[in-house]
């Protein structure tokens, strides 16, 4: 199992497998035909108000996560589903930041890996 972690706006690639959209907003400027996504799961993203608390500030990444995985313990059924989309299948979370190291995919990916036996 391998999750990747890829900007919604970069070209999808073979290599992809199940592309999952994991933000709340779908991205600006983007037609969904354009985002070849299989699948978007925005109940799995932050809240609305964790998100606009965090705003990509680095100094917030540890608490930001704190926040977040309490968000994902208690969101069991989206939780669920990522993890029955995950196990045995190639999948990349898409993602609409700019940011590229501090946003919500790569917390989400840490988060689900706990539950995948590799």
């Amino acid at each position: 199992m391998n999750i990747k972690i890829k900007r919604v706006y970069d070209k999808p690639e073979v290599g992809d497998g199940v592309r999952i959209l994991v933000e709340r907003l779908w991205p600006r400027g983007l037609a969904k035909k354009d985002a070849q996504v299989d699948k978007w799961l925005k109940d799995i993203a932050p809240s609305t108000e964790l998100r606009k608390w965090f705003s990509h500030d680095p100094s917030k990444w540890e608490e930001f996560r704190k926040r977040y995985y309490r968000e994902l313990d208690k969101n069991r059924d989206e939780v669920n589903e990522l993890l029955g989309i995950t196990v045995g299948n190639a999948v990349t979370f898409v993602y609409g930041s700019r940011e590229k190291e501090y946003n919500s995919a790569f917390a989400l990916k840490s988060y689900i890996e706990k539950f995948i036996k590799t």
